[in-house]
């Protein structure tokens, strides 16, 4: 048991520089000044996890969300991203860069979330629209217009603000919109996305800030026991043959969990495991339940 311990410490130092302040994860301020930052004006930048296109896609930054930008190689920038202080690689063509001021601006304004599966948001300086997609954040959002940078938008799709007062019900009523949704290593989108940034995007349009990772948001919350005592919206995770955390879920009603294997969706869950009634097997091991609300 020991080296599994001193392996997930060692794995968890790289990404796991957490900063919880209040409800929020901020930049580190002593930072600001040895930094540049950026603001993701796509619909979706892939983050990887080496400086390479062929790399491995690590996470992904979605509309609106805030970076920072820590080192640069040739073509590609290292950024911590602002709502989960994740690292990763993104191509200089997806920067738009911003400066500190405007920085400090956007991460103390209130931010609101897309809760449109896809929507259409217009660049009213430029005079054109794009698609956004779920999750998608807007920061001092007033009267459907906001503005980053140099830039002017207009959003007339349906927000929640974050964060809010957890619920339980809204976890549930969120992560069944991702039902169905194909898996993608890396992904935090509708149109592809993994087992923690499946229960990280969730928790997002709840109003709550869980980390990227599924190792990483095994670290938060209160240990449950046993699952007898878990409730609906609680996460469980589950490990491999090695006893490393690989997967995890979100509890539903009935004895059910909602997860990304394949595609995002619902099989049945007991003290052992997952059970895959498709293929008659349990197909996950669980390893930890944690009470986030």
């Amino acid at each position: 048991m020991l080296p599994i311990c001193i392996f997930l410490i060692l794995s968890l130092s790289k990404q796991l520089s957490v900063h919880l302040v209040a409800d929020k994860f901020k930049c580190r301020r002593e930072d600001h000044a040895v930094m540049k930052f950026g603001f993701c004006h796509q619909s979706v930048i892939p983050v990887r996890l080496e400086p390479s296109h062929r790399a491995e896609m690590c996470s992904q930054l979605l509309f609106g969300e805030l970076y920072a930008i820590l080192d640069e190689a040739g073509e590609w920038l290292q950024i911590r991203i602002v709502y989960d202080n994740y690292e990763g690689w993104i191509h200089k063509n997806c920067l738009y860069a911003i400066n500190e001021d405007e920085f400090r601006r956007l991460e103390g304004l209130p931010c609101h979330v897309s809760t449109e599966l896809v929507q259409l948001i217009e660049n009213r300086s430029l005079q054109f629209y794009f698609p956004i997609l779920l999750g998608s954040s807007f920061h001092g959002l007033s009267e459907n217009a906001f503005s980053a940078g140099e830039y002017e938008y207009f959003f007339d799709g349906d927000t929640v603000s974050i964060p809010q007062e957890a619920q339980r019900a809204k976890v549930i009523e969120m992560c069944m919109m991702y039902l169905n949704a194909p898996y993608a290593w890396g992904g935090r989108s509708p149109f592809g996305i993994d087992c923690s940034g499946f229960t990280q995007m969730s928790y997002k349009l709840a109003g709550v800030q869980i980390l990227r990772d599924a190792v990483q948001q095994a670290m938060q919350g209160e240990t449950i026991s046993f699952i007898s005592d878990a409730k609906p919206g609680d996460l469980l995770f589950f490990d491999d043959e090695e006893g490393s955390i690989t997967h995890t879920g979100i509890l539903l009603p009935g004895e059910r969990v909602i997860h990304a294997s394949g595609k995002v969706r619902v099989d049945k869950v007991d003290h052992q495991g997952i059970f895959n009634h498709e293929n008659g097997i349990y197909s996950h091991q669980l390893r930890l339940i944690k009470k986030i609300l």
